[in-house]
């Protein structure tokens, strides 16, 4: 491990201590001391006493099960429909408009729909990640794949390559970064989508959780699971930064960052 790297880690946990102290002095004797706000100590130790039960963990393994089954399916088809528009000028001027305007728009909207139709269930869930995550794949996969260098493709073309073979060495092998972009974004949100599912819609899950807590009154309890879905969220983050790493270790973006 680098010395840059040690470094990087000392003053994300001195960030984080720091926060954690700000927390308790506003609890304690702080502007919110008079508030329902549990203490970070409070906080902490019930996060600790759940680790400890069946119950948090079965609704954690549900959250994980929606948000990488959702996201699955997202990739896979993003990146066949992302690559079928970029290769096709027409196409990808044509739906450039209408995916811009999809992108930003959130799954919740649907979600009354979604739960009418479906319930509150994982299915439920997984779709909703699956449409929270699949439009800006798309778009990403149908950015690289039009990106492509065209010097590259023409070389290509005059060593005889057919269009498959400069599809396979060529351009899918362009548009990797871009899709590994995406797909190291749109995790984070398959999570936060797969909580929201459980918190407005009922399903399964760590938001089913936070929904049970806020609705007993249990402040010390809301907290942890707020802390343990934040403690998921790095976890999340972590492991698919390192899967892009480790998958596009050959790209020349990626070792200038090795390096």
């Amino acid at each position: 491990m680098s010395n840059s790297t040690v470094r990087q880690y000392a003053v994300g946990t001195v960030g984080v201590l720091a926060a954690l102290g700000l927390w308790q002095l506003a609890s304690d004797v702080g502007p919110l001391a008079s508030s329902p706000l549990p203490s970070a100590i409070e906080a902490i130790q019930t996060a600790f006493q759940l680790f400890g039960s069946a119950e948090m963990w079965q609704a954690t393994g549900a959250t994980v099960y929606m948000a990488l089954l959702g996201l699955s399916i997202a990739t896979v088809a993003g990146v066949l429909l992302g690559v079928a528009i970029g290769v096709s000028p027409l196409a990808m001027h044509a739906t450039r408009v209408p995916l811009e305007f999809l992108k930003p728009i959130p799954p919740i909207v649907i979600l009354p729909v979604v739960s009418l139709l479906l319930g509150p269930t994982a299915g439920m869930g997984v779709f909703l990640v699956f449409i929270g995550c699949f439009v800006s794949i798309v778009v990403q996969a149908s950015a690289g794949v039009f990106d492509t260098d065209p010097v590259a493709k023409a070389t290509g073309e005059s060593y005889g390559l057919g269009k498959g073979e400069i599809m396979r060495s060529i351009v899918l092998p362009s548009s990797l970064p871009y899709i590994g972009t995406a797909v190291r974004v749109a995790a984070p949100t398959s999570l936060i989508v797969a909580v929201v599912a459980g918190l407005l819609g009922g399903g399964p899950g760590l938001g089913q959780s936070l929904l049970l807590s806020q609705i007993s009154g249990n402040q010390p309890q809301l907290f942890a699971y707020v802390l343990i879905l934040g403690i998921l969220g790095l976890v999340v983050q972590g492991l698919s930064q390192w899967g892009e790493r480790r998958l596009l270790h050959w790209h020349p973006q990626y070792r200038k960052q090795a390096v």
